[in-house]
């Protein structure tokens, strides 16, 4: 067994009772091909919240600064986390963002790009469109509902498939692409609260 699943079986005994985990929608996720999971991001839990609710494995991309620490580095890389340069265009993650979708396997996104200090959506970076518009995957929103409080319900929904055909063949630019991710984590929010 890999250490991925090893750690998502752990942190999923762990979470689930702890945070009464509800979860709707996982029947949206594709089974198969490339896959980008977009979600608001609200807690540093947030990604393995998604990561155990998911019933696909996947990719997160991490602060760089993380995998200097040698030990912790090694073990981000064994549980699909691969590094980015915040700031800045990071060419090197943009390059492996796109090679995972090309394996055919699921990136995970949080269009705001940072944490929300007040649970409220921020305004999404153009990362999540960048990959939206620059590969053939499906774009699944996905909304974390807090609060991340011991024994009160947090609940995680997938939404429906959104539909980027008319983003990619009118040439949208990366940022309009994600406005239109985040507009779909919104409503999906707001639809369950």
């Amino acid at each position: 067994m890999s250490l991925y699943k090893v750690a998502k079986y752990v942190v999923a005994s762990i979470f689930f009772p702890l945070f009464r985990i509800n979860v709707i929608g996982k029947e949206n996720v594709p089974k198969k091909g490339p896959v980008i999971i977009c979600s608001n991001h609200i807690s540093n839990l947030d990604p393995p919240v998604v990561g155990i609710t998911s019933p696909r494995d996947i990719y997160f991309m991490a602060k760089g600064e993380l995998f200097e620490k040698r030990i912790l580095g090694k073990l981000l890389v064994a549980i699909h986390a691969f590094p980015v340069k915040r700031g800045i265009s990071d060419r090197n993650a943009l390059r492996k963002g796109l090679k995972i979708l090309e394996n055919n396997e699921t990136l995970g996104l949080f269009p705001e790009g940072t944490r929300s200090k007040t649970g409220e959506l921020g305004q999404p970076l153009a990362g999540a469109g960048f990959f939206a518009l620059r590969s053939s995957a499906v774009i699944i929103p996905c909304a974390i509902i807090g609060p991340y409080k011991g024994w009160k319900r947090l609940t995680v929904v997938y939404g429906k498939p959104i539909d980027m055909d008319h983003y990619r063949s009118t040439k949208a630019s990366a940022k309009e692409a994600a406005e239109a991710i985040m507009a779909e984590i919104k409503t999906l929010k707001e639809n369950h609260q």
